[in-house]
C-alpha cells in the first residue's frame, strides 16, 4: 500500500495560499520547540544508557523510521552516489552524533547547543576552499561576533572548567558544516531527492557508530519504559519526522527564512535547560550567547537581503 504523501503535503503546506501563510510560522516553531528541547531530552537519555550506546541507538531508530517513510510514500531506495553519501555520512552523522552526545556527556546541554549551533559560521568559513563562496563585507562582522562569543563561553583563560565538553561540541559543529558543504557539492552535481539521502546517510553513519559502542568498554542500557519513551521520541520524532519537515519547509520557502527555525534551537535549549536542569550560566557566557545569537542572526539578515535583491533583478 503506497500513502499519497505529495497530496498530504499539499494540503498541510500550501504556502502560496496567504489565507494559509500561518503554517509557515508554525512549522519553524514546531522545529525550534522540538529540537531544542531534545538537547534536554538527550542529557536526560544518558542517565539510562553510555553515549555510544544512545547514539547509535537514536541513529539505527531514525534510520529505520526515515526508510519506512520511503516506502510509505512509494519512492526508490535506491542508493544515489554511493561515495559522496558515505562521506556525508561519515561527517553529519558518525562524527557529529558521536562528538555532541560525547559532550553532552561532560557538559550541560544548554551550552552544547550554543556551541553545536555556530555550524552555519562556520559553513561560511568552509565552503571558501570547498566550494569557492567567499566571506565578503558584513559577513566578516557575523563571523567574528560569533567567534568572541566562542572565546567568552570557552574561557581558555580559566583552564580549570571543563574545557574538553566545549571542544568536543565545537568538533560536532564543525562536523556538521563539513557534511552540510558536502551535500551542496553533491546537490551542485546531481539532482538527488534529500529525504532518500538523509535515510541513507544516516543508515550509513550508523554503522562506525555501533561498533563503537561495542568496541568501547561501557555499562549496559537500562532499557526503562522511560529511556524507551525518551528514545522513541529522539528516533521517531525528533531524528526521521522533524528532519522530514526541515526539508518539506526548505523546499518551499527561502532559505534564509528556514533558517529562522535553526537560531530558534539553542533559544529553547538554553531555556529548557535553565528550567529542567537547573543549568547555570557564567556572565561571560551570556554575553558569549547573545554575541553568537548576534552574529547568526546578522547571518539570517544577509541571506534575507541577498534574497530581496535577487528578486528585484
Amino acid at each position: 500500500m503506497i500513502i499519497n504523501f505529495n497530496r498530504f503535503e499539499q494540503q498541510l503546506m500550501p504556502f502560496t495560499s496567504s489565507r494559509e501563510r500561518w503554517l509557515l510560522p508554525l512549522g519553524l516553531f514546531i522545529l525550534s520547540v522540538t529540537w531544542g528541547y531534545t538537547w534536554v531530552l538527550a542529557k536526560q537519555a544518558l542517565g539510562y544508557a553510555p553515549p555510544f550506546a544512545f547514539a547509535a541507538e537514536r541513529c539505527a531508530g531514525g534510520a529505520l523510521a526515515l526508510f519506512v517513510i520511503l516506502k510509505l510514500m512509494g519512492k526508490p531506495l535506491k542508493l544515489v552516489a554511493p561515495g559522496a553519501t558515505l562521506a556525508i555520512a561519515l561527517a553529519q552523522v558518525t562524527c557529529f552524533m558521536t562528538f555532541q552526545t560525547w559532550a553532552l556527556v561532560e557538559g550541560g546541554p544548554g551550552k552544547t547547543a550554543v556551541l553545536i549551533f555556530t555550524m552555519p559560521v562556520w559553513t561560511l568559513l568552509i565552503a571558501g576552499p570547498m566550494l569557492g563562496e567567499r566571506i565578503r563585507g558584513t559577513q566578516w562582522v557575523a563571523a567574528v561576533s560569533t567567534i568572541v562569543g566562542l572565546l567568552l563561553i570557552i574561557g581558555p583563560w580559566n583552564m580549570h572548567t571543563t574545557l574538553f565538553s566545549k571542544f568536543l561540541g565545537l568538533i560536532a559543529a564543525l562536523s556538521w558544516a563539513i557534511g552540510t558543504v558536502l551535500i551542496k557539492r553533491l546537490r551542485a552535481k546531481q539532482k538527488i531527492d534529500l529525504l532518500s539521502l538523509t535515510a541513507w546517510q544516516l543508515l550509513i553513519g550508523t554503522v562506525p557508530i555501533v561498533l563503537l559502542a561495542v568496541i568501547v568498554p561501557e555499562h549496559p542500557t537500562d532499557w526503562t519504559a522511560a529511556y524507551i519513551g525518551i528514545l522513541a521520541f529522539m528516533s521517531v520524532i525528533s531524528t526521521a519526522l522533524c528532519w522530514w519537515l526541515w526539508i518539506t519547509l526548505l523546499d518551499r520557502v527561502p532559505a534564509w527564512e528556514a533558517s529562522l527555525s535553526v537560531l530558534g534551537t539553542p533559544v529553547v535549549a538554553i531555556v529548557s535547560s535553565r528550567l529542567m536542569l537547573g543549568e547555570h550560566f557564567k556572565v561571560s557566557e551570556m554575553a558569549g550567547i547573545l554575541l553568537i545569537g548576534a552574529g547568526l542572526a546578522l547571518l539570517s539578515l544577509l541571506g534575507w537581503a541577498a534574497t530581496r535583491r535577487s528578486a528585484l533583478k
